[in-house]
């Protein structure tokens, strides 16, 4: 299998969020066949679906991956359990506070549509959360099926998120 660039979005709103995102920055590093090749600076947002909790880190990550798609899922989901998420079988937590939220957003220009993984993330368009970091580390970045990541974010409501400060714990970036 050919190396593939991806991006994985990070959130997070519980527990020390900031130390959690960079230490899934080390583990996608970590992951067989991976390297990481960029990663966003952190963003506070507002809590987006369900909104009365706390606000939420955001960051987005460009990995370069020989993993197939499902075992890169299974990868991110693993290091999610590792950061202490518990997910419910019926899915009634969605979007609810977490220590640890990670989502494959784009997997190379690949449109992919299998039980348990949409790729590109089924709402990446519709998220401004999600949308700046990724276009700090890929500013040409394309959503397959939708069109240029920067068109997307047009219109969108960016005003309540806050790009934080570098600090020492971080990865290098990009």
């Amino acid at each position: 299998m050919t190396a593939s660039v991806v991006f994985v979005g990070l959130g997070s709103n519980l527990g020390d969020s900031a130390a959690i995102m960079h230490t899934a920055f080390a583990a996608f590093g970590g992951l067989k066949d991976t390297s990481v090749l960029a990663t966003s600076a952190l963003y506070r947002t507002p809590a987006w679906g369900v909104t009365d909790q706390p606000d939420f880190l955001n960051a987005v990550a460009m990995l370069r991956t020989d993993l197939a798609p499902q075992a890169l899922l299974g990868a991110l989901l693993e290091i999610e359990r590792d950061a202490g998420r518990v997910r419910r079988d019926d899915g009634s937590d969605r979007w609810g506070p977490r220590t640890l939220d990670l989502d494959l957003l784009l997997y190379g220009d690949r449109i992919i549509d299998e039980p348990g993984l949409r790729v590109p993330h089924p709402h990446l368009h519709e998220r401004a959360f999600a949308l700046l970091p990724l276009l700090e580390i890929a500013p040409d970045a394309t959503i397959p099926g939708i069109g240029p990541a920067a068109d997307a974010l047009t219109g969108l409501a960016c005003a309540d998120i806050e790009a934080l400060p570098c600090t020492t714990a971080a990865p290098p970036r990009g």
